[in-house]
């Protein structure tokens, strides 16, 4: 187990290691001069080259990057060229939106994702199983964003349940701000919901078709014995590994929502820096981001070994 964990930790630091070279190589490509931006259009030839160097800006990118990646180990992600503070502050400012927002899409995914899913697999091939099914193809079809425009004109505009988007912080008290975070998370969780009402059911289906259920059904077992003590336990391992994919998966996909609910989270943060190229910005978010869904990744992995020992030894 100790080498199988090792292997993984390694994968991990391999994956991160190339994830820190592409968003530092894409930055650099982005056209816009960040010394033009701050200075304006006008400025002059002279200020552009001082402010650029001292930006660090001139140096070879090779020697950027290497000092970039050098202070991001330390904890230094830079300071913002927008905001004129540390990024990482900036990050950890807007993770009380983000966070919890992810979390609620996550848990709203997996209570209606793994119901539905057993539900279509002990009805297979009858009508629980065609409408199971059909509420995942829709899942599928609609995207995220148009998802959250029709949550809002249904539920803001028409029936006026909800604001239609905001967020007035966890000082207004707990019940208010997930109240504005819950049209958001059920857009973002939309499509992750249908995939993993999908896999749950292929996962329970398998195992329906195993000797030893249809031997506990021989037997005498009762339905639901047999269900839940012989089939969940082992169609979980799959849709665990699945559902762990997809928490890292919502948290990239919140970068869309935060935009069209006006949430003041990392979506909204990195969508202002790419616009101000405020690259110590856009860097420290998507490497940050990223770190989290690859560990996430990596964490699913070792939990996976755990549950079936067989993949240890692959």
């Amino acid at each position: 187990m100790r080498r199988f964990i090792v292997r993984r930790v390694a994968a991990l630091a391999a994956t991160l290691l190339f994830v820190s070279v592409l968003v530092f190589v894409v930055v650099r490509i982005l056209p816009g001069d960040p010394a033009l931006i701050i200075l304006g259009t006008e400025a002059s030839p002279e200020a552009a080259a001082r402010l650029r160097e001292a930006m660090g800006l001139d140096r070879p990118v090779p020697v950027q990057y290497l000092e970039w990646i050098g202070r991001a180990l330390a904890g230094d992600l830079g300071r913002s060229i927008q905001y004129d503070v540390p990024v990482g502050a900036l990050i950890l400012s807007r993770l009380p939106v983000t966070l919890p927002l992810t979390c609620m899409a996550g848990g709203l995914m997996i209570l209606a994702a793994i119901p539905l899913g057993v539900f279509a697999a002990t009805k297979q091939r009858r009508w629980g199983d065609y409408l199971a099914m059909t509420l995942s193809q829709v899942g599928v079809a609609v995207p995220g964003f148009w998802a959250g425009l029709l949550l809002v004109l249904l539920f803001s505009v028409r029936l006026g349940w909800f604001q239609s988007g905001g967020f007035d912080g966890w000082s207004q008290g707990a019940l208010p701000a997930l109240k504005s975070l819950l049209l958001p998370a059920v857009a973002l969780g939309l499509f992750q919901f249908a995939v993993l009402a999908r896999t749950t059911r292929s996962a329970v289906l398998e195992v329906l078709r195993e000797e030893y259920v249809k031997t506990a059904r021989a037997k005498g077992v009762a339905e639901r014995a047999v269900l839940f003590r012989h089939t969940l336990r082992n169609a979980m391992i799959p849709v665990l590994t699945v559902a762990g994919v997809q928490l890292g998966q919502l948290m990239a996909g919140s970068i869309i929502l935060e935009s069209v609910f006006y949430l003041p989270g990392l979506g909204r943060l990195a969508l202002g820096a790419i616009t101000a190229r405020d690259l110590p910005v856009v860097q420290g978010v998507v490497l940050f981001v990223a770190s989290v869904i690859v560990t996430i990744n990596v964490a699913v992995d070792i939990l996976y070994g755990l549950l079936d020992p067989r993949i240890r030894y692959e």
